[in-house]
Formats: structure tokens, sequence, C-alpha cells
């Protein structure tokens, strides 16, 4: 654990106010012009920097109205800019859903008026008109600021009143108007679809026709805005950190207790830190007092208890942007920690008869057996379970294949049931496996960006390091940005922390 006295990877004098700026030790930076360790409480943070500390006032629908664009506009600058494969994508509603029956009936009832309306005599063109100024408005939203030329070329082309003049002449040429259409969406497409472009016809049931044109079109559409969100994630990666903090300074002003499960989240760091060093002081000690306690420290402590399994708080409100992840990242970390502990036990059953390569066998199978970790219906103690059998399957295979005795049956009920009981309470191979697992991500959090170099690792993780590596590395970005983003609010709150009168009443103080 990061207070853990045996390993200390930073100092824990006491605090004064302006030694606040210690949070901000492992924090990293998205900006060229801004320091890797740049301070949490720092003046180069953006005019939001500081929460708001105006007294509460009731909350109106404008203001949840207003929150709620807030949060949504933040999550989703937060997801294109941290998750590269980000995009959006078109989904039809079930059809036997009540949205997908509403839509079915009411596209049924558009496109069955239109088509009642071009079979009467003389033809009616009120709703094709219609759909060729909506047609004409999406061809022209493609269209980037310097293609002029093609832009007045779809005005002249698509005019509604020239078309309503022909129509009152019963000279309108849907086919023409649709080959045309066709034509120009065949130039601005993305290579993706030409092969639907290619696939509309202009002749043959106009009805139809239109329809899949306005189809291809909402492909086109949804491809044009992700084409933008590539183009502007650049950007938004250099403006990241000061435009989440802006807005969640505005959900603040909105909603005074948009921190109090972030509070409490710090709150119980902050206490289960007391309680380490009081455990760890000698019978000798006068007390424990928060001053000792290093803020970047008891951060990190927090950060990693998000991890363990049987954390069921409520994620901190400063994180729930990165919730899904933190949720994989804890469901892969507990599936490393199993295979480790499996392996661990195998080569203890096995003593010296134990070879690398059967270790890296046996760490595949556990892999492939513990996959879904985060899937609700995986029955843990049955996966376990078949996991000990084939281990033990395989472990007398490779003896015999080495001209070695085989396990005896006493041996193989004994390591199966080490294996079964692996999650255990107390199992002493996964608790040892868990401990140094802890100590290995304390320590990488605390190094400074970018990383020059990873810890060593504790013994018994070595057949895991590339997957540990893999759980470290992530979890250590999310928590440098967050830190970066949210440190002025942690600040704060530390503040009320570390100068409360009495520090038993550490929760009403911070709260109120």
């Amino acid at each position: 654990m990061p207070l853990n006295n045996e390993k200390p990877c930073g100092t824990e004098e006491p605090m004064s106010d302006s030694d606040t700026s210690r949070l901000s030790e492992s924090t990293t930076t998205s900006s060229d012009n801004e320091s890797p360790r740049e301070s949490f409480t720092s003046d180069s943070s953006s005019k939001h920097a500081s929460p708001s500390s105006s007294p509460p006032k009731p909350v109106t629908l404008d203001d949840m109205m207003a929150t709620t664009r807030n949060l949504g506009n933040l999550m989703l600058a937060h997801e294109i800019v941290t998750n590269g494969n980000f995009q959006l994508n078109h989904i039809d509603p079930p059809q036997n859903s009540l949205e997908g029956r509403v839509k079915q009936i009411v596209h049924k009832a558009f496109w069955d008026c239109l088509e009642s309306e071009l079979n009467q005599d003389p033809p009616q063109y009120d709703y094709a008109i219609k759909l060729f100024d909506e047609i004409k408005e999406i061809l022209l939203s493609f269209l980037t600021p310097g293609t002029n030329r093609l832009r007045t070329q779809i005005c002249e082309v698509l005019d509604v009143d020239l078309i309503k003049q022909q129509a009152e002449h019963n000279a309108v040429d849907i086919p023409k108007l649709g080959s045309y259409i066709i034509s120009i969406m065949a130039k601005l497409c993305a290579p993706i679809r030409d092969e639907d472009v290619k696939n509309l016809k202009a002749t043959g049931d106009i009805v139809q026709m239109l329809r899949d044109v306005l189809h291809v079109l909402d492909l086109m559409k949804m491809d044009m805005v992700n084409y933008t969100i590539q183009n502007i994630r650049p950007q938004l990666q250099r403006q990241l950190v000061e435009y989440e903090r802006g807005k969640f300074q505005d959900i603040l002003a909105k909603t005074p207790d948009a921190l109090n499960q972030t509070t409490e989240w710090i709150n119980e760091s902050f206490r289960d830190a007391m309680q380490k060093q009081s455990d760890g002081s000698s019978s000798g000690a006068n007390g424990v007092s928060m001053d000792n306690l290093s803020p970047t420290l008891v951060l990190n402590s927090g950060y990693l208890k998000l991890l363990q399994v049987d954390y069921q708080n409520a994620v901190p409100e400063t994180l729930i942007t990165d919730d899904l992840r933190i949720q994989e990242l804890r469901h892969k970390l507990q599936q490393v920690k199993i295979v480790a502990s499996v392996c661990l036990v195998t080569q203890n059953a096995m003593g010296s008869y134990c070879t690398s390569s059967f270790t890296d066998h046996i760490k595949e199978i556990s892999a492939i057996l513990l996959q879904g970790m985060n899937n609700r219906a995986l029955n843990l103690r049955e996966t376990l379970n078949a996991l000990s059998v084939k281990i033990c399957y395989e472990m007398n295979k490779s003896l015999t294949e080495r001209g070695l005795p085989t396990l005896s049956s006493e041996a193989q009920t004994n390591l199966q049931g080490q294996i079964c009981s692996i999650t255990e309470k107390d199992h002493p191979i996964y608790s040892l496996i868990e401990k140094r697992t802890q100590e290995y991500l304390s320590t990488f959090l605390c190094l400074p960006y970018p990383y020059k170099r990873v810890p060593l690792l504790p013994g018994g993780l070595t057949t895991v390091q590339k997957e540990l590596e893999f759980v470290a590395f992530h979890f250590a970005s999310i928590v440098n940005f967050n830190k970066q983003v949210y440190g002025p609010f942690y600040a704060n709150i530390f503040r009320k922390l570390l100068f409360s009168e009495t520090p038993g009443k550490t929760t009403e103080t911070v709260s109120s």
C-alpha cells in the first residue's frame, strides 16, 4: 500500500497550507508548455482552478438540465481523447421495441403518403419537394468552406422554388433529380460508402429510390461526424485539462453537492492511512496526527482502492468519466492475481520438476479459462474447480513424458483444494500476491512521467510481468491525468481535512 512503512515512495513531513502543492508530485501534463510535475494549485491553472466557495442555493430544474448538458459534454470530450477508437455508430432500435414500432409506423405513413401523391393524376409533389429540400441541406452540410462552385450547383439544381414551379406545370423529372443526387453522393462519400452509392438506382420505383438515398445519406452523416472527431482530437487533447476542469467547475456551481462522493472517498483514505500509522507505531508513541500524512500517498491509496474487487462504494464524481475503464482494469487485475497465484501454487506442488515452459503453459491455460472476469454469469468457483482438474491432468502428463513419478491422489486433492479456495479470505498465496501487487502499483503511481523505467517486480509476479505492467501503465495514465484536471478540488478538500480541529470529526467537517 502507498503508506506502507516498508516501501516509502515519498516524504511524510508535517504540512502547512502552502505545502498542498505536493499533491501533484506524480501528475502528468497534456500540454507541451506544462511541466510533468505541475502543482495542483499552480498559478498556471485556468481561471477555474479553485472550486467555488459561494453559499449553497436551491437546485432548480434549469440547473439540473445545465448540469446534465455539462456532464454529457465533459464525458464526450474525455472519451474522444482517451479512446483512440471512439466513434459514433448508426443504431436502429429493435423492431419489437416501442421506439422501433413507433419509428416504423411513422416512416411507413410518410412513404405511403408520398407514394399516394405521386400516383395521383396529375401527380402531387408536396412531400417530394420537402424531401428534395432536406436532401439538399444534407449535401450542403458535407461541403467544406472552399467548395463554392459545387455549393452553387447544388443550390441551383435542387432549388425548391424552381421545383415548385415545375410541379405546377407537371414537369418535375424526379429520376433526373435522383440521378444528380446520386452523382453528388458519389463525389462526397467516404471510400467505405462507394459500394452503397453504386447500388443506388435512379430508375424504377421512385419511392424506394428516395428511401435508399436517405438511408445512405444517414450513413454518410455518421461518417462525417467520425471524420470530424478524428480532426478535432489533437486540438482537444491539448486543451482537455482546462476544458474538463472548467466544465466541472460549472457543474459544481449549479450543483453544490457534486463533490460529496469524492469527499467521502478521500475521507476514507485518510482514515485508513491514520489507522495504518496507528497500527505501525510503537507502544510509546503519543498518537497519530493527520499533519504527518502525505496527501499524495493518501490520494494514491484512494486510487488503488478503486481496483479492489470488494470496493462497493459509489465512484467519486471526479472519476466518473473513467469509471468503465477502471472497472475493466479491476477485472483484468483480478485475473492477473489469480493466474499468478495458480502458477505459484503449481510451482510449489511440482518443486524442482517444474520448468519455465510448463509454468508458461499453466499460465496460458489459466488465462483462457478465466476470460470474462467482468461477466456476471461467470461462476468463479466452478471455473477454478475446472482449472484445478485441468492442471492436475497437465502436471501428470508432463511428469509422465519426462519419466518422473506422477502426483499421488492425496497430493492431487491437496493441489485442487488450494486452487479452488484461491480467492477465499486469508488464502496465504493469494494474500501474498495481492499484497505484492498493491506494493508494485503503489510504487508505479509514484514514478514521474514520462516513465524512464518501471519498478522491479516483487517475487512471485514474474510470470505475469507483461500483464501487470499493462494494468499499471494504463491505470497510472488515468490517475495522472485525473490529478491534473481535479487537483485544485482535491487540494481544497485536503486543506479542510488537514486543518480541521478534530480529526475524529473529519467527515462532518469536510462535508459541511
